[in-house]
């Protein structure tokens, strides 16, 4: 087992103790640094890290859970976590220490063992974000009609679908390295990839079922389980690729994977 795994258990009371005032210490000075809202910050990301992370992953990880976390303490999680999701970006998972988060974050190693666990901890909280995010997209996919109005329909979930993977592009790589995230932490992903591909499925066949029920060997929802399953595995590696940047036409894809997607739900 990695050390930075057991820090916070064999850490004695009184360094513990060292490191929060010296976390303190430091929030205070980082008072009079306060980064500018949002609004105010560059929008232009770095590549593959997308958006800056969100709630709920500002709550911290396993550390922090049940404390009750102040303005400073906050930021200093929000500068954690940007710092390994850059890390992270550069890296790879395997590549990335604490020392390189704590050094880039320009914070102690007492101060990120005051919030996260280790650097898994850390993964598994910014994946928090990616994860809800995703969920958000899930629930949103539309009833696909076969008209003109479906298939704008499904252009524009597409296109939010592109937006959240550009903003959590690198965690979702990493988290489709089961070998190298673990069991428990893949199974999460892999659970909300089948809730997705059922989405899909619903939304695209459930507008046209009634229809046509007479026609059962042509019928799209005979199969439409599989066929959601790959028409999403095609959507995930394009936006993998664009993530890494493969230089493909962003829009141009966006259309083709819509036109794809609609026609293989739609073919008769």
């Amino acid at each position: 087992m990695r050390l930075d795994a057991l820090a916070v258990g064999a850490t004695p009371h009184a360094a513990l103790a060292d490191a929060r005032e010296s976390a303190v210490a430091e929030d205070r000075q980082a008072s009079s640094h306060v980064a500018p809202p949002a609004a105010e910050r560059p929008s232009r990301p770095s590549r593959g890290t997308g958006v800056r992370p969100r709630r709920p992953s500002l709550g911290g990880g396993i550390p922090a859970q049940g404390r009750e976390l102040g303005a400073q303490g906050r930021q200093t999680i929000r500068r954690l976590l940007e710092a390994g999701l850059a890390e992270f970006d550069e890296r790879g998972f395997q590549g990335v220490r604490v020392d390189d988060v704590v050094r880039r974050a320009k914070t102690s190693h007492g101060t990120f063992y005051l919030y996260f666990a280790n650097k898994d901890d850390l993964f598994r909280t910014l994946l928090r974000d990616a994860l809800k995010d995703m969920e958000s997209i899930t629930d949103e996919f539309p009833v696909v009609t076969s008209n003109e109005g479906g298939r704008a329909a499904l252009r524009k979930w597409i296109n939010s679908f592109t937006d959240t993977y550009a903003a959590h592009a690198t965690v979702i790589r990493i988290l489709s390295q089961a070998e190298i995230v673990g069991e428990q932490v893949y199974g999460d992903g892999l659970r909300l990839l089948f809730r997705l591909s059922e989405a899909i499925a619903q939304g695209m066949t459930v507008a046209t079922a009634g229809q046509r029920a007479d026609q059962p060997a042509e019928n799209p929802a005979q199969h439409a389980e599989l066929t959601a399953l790959a028409c999403l595995m095609m959507l995930e590696r394009i936006n993998y690729l664009m993530s890494v940047d493969v230089r493909l036409p962003r829009e141009e894809m966006v259309d083709r994977l819509s036109a794809i997607i609609y026609a293989a739900f739609h073919t008769i």
